[in-house]
């Protein structure tokens, strides 16, 4: 699904640190926003190596006034864009897009179970803070590695109560997904944010469990793959290009850093749209995007440029003629 992006101006007039590593940062854009629903997110233009590129956030809570509120966790493998927004202060000035719905919950259940692993909980509060003020059957499981990460924890407890479930993995504490799952009500909708990996695994569990995908929403981080971020190769036959691809850099914005036009939409591995054709490859390639089914991705025929990466040399095709303009 696209969405037009629709870019305005906005001021940062609050900083606060949730843990260590998260930072959280209230915006007033210039244009007051539309009504948005838990689950929305924003696109934000960040500065790396003097570039303008973009970056995704998950908006906040639910929405109050005319304030947005995104969370940052400062990556030790990042790309760039956190370690820029950590380096704001209050009074900054960014280039923002309008919310944009790509992660929302159907309000005609009766019953809800929301999963948030780490940072994936910036969009999952919000969801918890409507489902509860409209009195509905929820329910939600916390998991992230150490205490020290538990960003909003407070404003869960308060909303939820006994209704939510910490798992501390330093603690010896880990989900078990099957037994999360099975104890589920008919009819009940998930909604998951968490790391590629896990995703997986509780997609696979939900399936296996015989429930419609349907009932299942999801969201993820297009840097959790299951290898580490390093540089690889890209070359490019039908342009005659050959580009290392940095790894705090994604393969499509160094394609179009090169010049080659790649279309694209969501930057979050949801669409499909900045797809690529896989020529050939000399390493492993790491599908970080939830477009493609688990078989294709075995078949590695096609990424998506936007969050998945390699090891070695990949050679791709584009749709893109050059010629046919």
């Amino acid at each position: 699904m696209r969405y037009e992006a629709i870019w305005g101006e906005a001021r940062i007039v609050a900083i606060r640190d949730l843990t260590p590593d998260i930072r959280e940062f209230t915006l007033v854009p210039d244009e007051a926003p539309r009504g948005w629903q838990p689950g929305a997110h924003v696109d934000v233009e960040v500065m790396i190596g003097g570039l303008p590129e973009i970056r995704s956030y998950s908006l906040v809570g639910e929405p109050v006034g005319g304030m947005l509120r995104i969370a940052v966790k400062r990556q030790a493998d990042s790309r760039g864009g956190s370690t820029y927004l950590h380096g704001l202060g209050e009074g900054a000035r960014l280039r923002v897009t309008a919310p944009k719905s790509a992660f929302e919950i159907d309000f005609a259940h009766k019953h809800y179970l929301l999963v948030a692993a780490g940072i994936g909980v910036t969009p999952i509060l919000g969801m918890a803070a409507t489902l509860a003020r409209r009195g509905a059957d929820v329910t939600m499981a916390y998991a992230v590695r150490g205490a020290a990460d538990l960003a909003y924890l407070d404003d869960l407890r308060a909303i939820l109560g006994d209704r939510l479930n910490v798992y501390v993995s330093g603690e010896g504490q880990r989900i078990d997904l099957a037994v999360l799952l099975a104890g589920l009500a008919p009819g009940t909708q998930c909604a998951f944010c968490g790391p590629m990996p896990m995703l997986e695994a509780a997609r696979s569990t939900w399936l296996a469990g015989g429930r419609d995908l349907v009932d299942f929403r999801w969201e993820t981080f297009g840097t959790s793959g299951s290898l580490p971020s390093e540089d690889f190769t890209v070359r490019i036959p039908r342009h005659n290009l050959e580009i290392t691809v940095p790894r705090d850099r994604s393969l499509l914005d160094a394609l179009q850093g090169a010049g080659i036009e790649v279309i694209s939409d969501c930057r979050r591995g949801e669409c499909g749209l900045c797809a690529m054709t896989i020529l050939d490859h000399d390493g492993p390639v790491d599908h970080r995007d939830v477009f493609f089914s688990e078989a294709e991705k075995a078949h590695n025929d096609k990424l998506c440029a936007c969050v998945s990466r390699a090891v070695g040399t990949l050679t791709l095709d584009t749709d893109y003629r050059p010629d046919a303009i």
